[in-house]
């Protein structure tokens, strides 16, 4: 009876958290195709019997999302891709090969980690403009290339492939790219798609360095374009700005609807191996 009542509460916990996390997405799905009249009087709890698709319409004529979209799309991949370029290598080193100061550089990388992003910034955006690329995509990228996290979680991956795997690769005449590759990455997999999720969740909703290091439309990200399109509103139409913020939204809640089960499955196994 103990451990039944144990299961319940449980579960009766994690329902009630689902709920509170999907009030929210909940309440914004519904008030985005409601008129001003409908949410005024009350009536925002209920999905419209006639959704109201205007609100969309005045979003993309108010704004150019879909440019803030692309800009999104090209940062957040741009950062992956130049991440695992750097964070594999890195990784490797650490894991595999034994050489002088491994151990205080390992230590520098770990310290990263701990670093908040707001003590970076003033010393970031230095360097950002001292190279003039302020105000570009590219700005939005570099200081984000070299992961930390990733770094760890991928150290402690390649540490849990077992020695003797290694000295046969390397009688059969592997090099240390071609075990990287066709040994250590196949069996990191689901460690590098935990972290490739990780990182494209942060970046899709970052806004404080972009909205500092940017200042032109053309290179606004979706939060940066959202913020300014509230401003631009005043605030005053819900079904525009909720609207708006459901298209900022839906495209990582899509990715991870279509992976969940591929993450949470990668993150536990990431999680008991490290």
């Amino acid at each position: 009876m103990e451990k039944k009542s144990v299961k319940f509460f449980r579960r009766f916990t994690l329902i009630v958290f689902l709920v509170l996390t999907l009030i929210p997405l909940y309440l914004v799905l519904v008030i985005a195709f409601k008129s001003n009249k409908e949410i005024f009087s009350g009536n925002y709890l209920l999905p419209s019997l006639t959704p109201n698709f205007s609100n969309m319409k005045i979003v993309f004529e108010s704004a150019p999302f879909f440019v803030y979209l692309k800009n999104t799309a090209i940062v957040v991949f741009g950062i992956l891709f130049l991440q695992l370029i750097m964070i594999i290598p890195a990784a490797y080193a650490f894991a595999r090969m034994t050489f002088k100061g491994s151990t205080i550089l390992f230590f520098l990388f770990i310290i990263q980690i701990m670093l908040p992003l707001e003590a970076l910034i003033v010393p970031n955006y230095q360097i950002i403009n001292s190279m003039h690329l302020k105000d570009t995509l590219i700005s939005m990228m570099l200081p984000f290339v070299g992961s930390g996290y990733g770094t760890f979680l991928l150290r402690q991956s390649f540490k849990q492939v077992p020695k003797e795997l290694e000295d046969a690769a390397i009688i059969d005449g592997c090099g240390h790219f071609k075990f990287l590759w066709h040994v250590l990455i196949p069996l990191a997999r689901p460690t590098i798609m935990t972290f490739s999720l990780i990182s494209i969740a942060t970046h899709w909703n970052d806004y404080l360095w972009p909205l500092i290091i940017t200042d032109s439309q053309s290179v606004r990200t979706l939060t940066i374009g959202l913020g300014m399109f509230v401003q631009q509103e005043s605030g005053a139409d819900w079904g525009v700005l909720m609207s708006a913020t459901l298209f900022i939204c839906l495209p990582i809640i899509l990715l991870f609807l279509i992976l969940q089960k591929k993450f949470l499955e990668n993150f536990l196994t990431s999680g008991l191996k490290g």
